[in-house]
């Protein structure tokens, strides 16, 4: 695959994990649906990662969301970069159960909802580069 495949297939993973989310939401598995506002973010970044190195477009495989944007090449502006540390902090949380259980306390629907707003923000800037 070119560079270009694997930016429309990190997309297009993106975007049906994306709906997902949403209907983990809707149903309340706060803790799974930001673990999977995670996996949008990380998938975008690693299609951004593709664009922006046509010559090795292949991602590392690492879920750190800071150190994705940066390997990307990206400016991310301080707003879109602190939203993107707390999304980061989802996908160790939601996944190993000494975590899991103080980060179930802590998703309740206002946090969860108000992590969606920033997951769909962080989303469309990302779409915008």
């Amino acid at each position: 695959m070119n560079h270009i495949d694997l930016m429309n297939y990190w997309f297009e993973s993106a975007n049906s994990d994306y709906e997902t989310m949403n209907v983990l939401f809707h149903n309340h598995k706060n803790t799974w649906c930001l673990f999977i506002g995670h996996l949008v973010i990380e998938k975008l970044l690693k299609g951004l990662y593709a664009k922006n190195n046509p010559e090795n477009p292949m991602a590392p495989k690492i879920h750190n969301l800071i150190l994705l944007s940066q390997k990307s090449k990206l400016d991310v502006p301080t707003e879109i970069r602190e939203k993107i540390q707390i999304i980061n902090t989802f996908n160790i949380s939601a996944r190993y159960d000494d975590y899991k259980k103080s980060f179930d306390k802590k998703c309740t629907n206002n946090y969860t909802a108000d992590q969606v707003k920033n997951i769909e923000e962080v989303q469309e800037w990302l779409k915008k580069q």
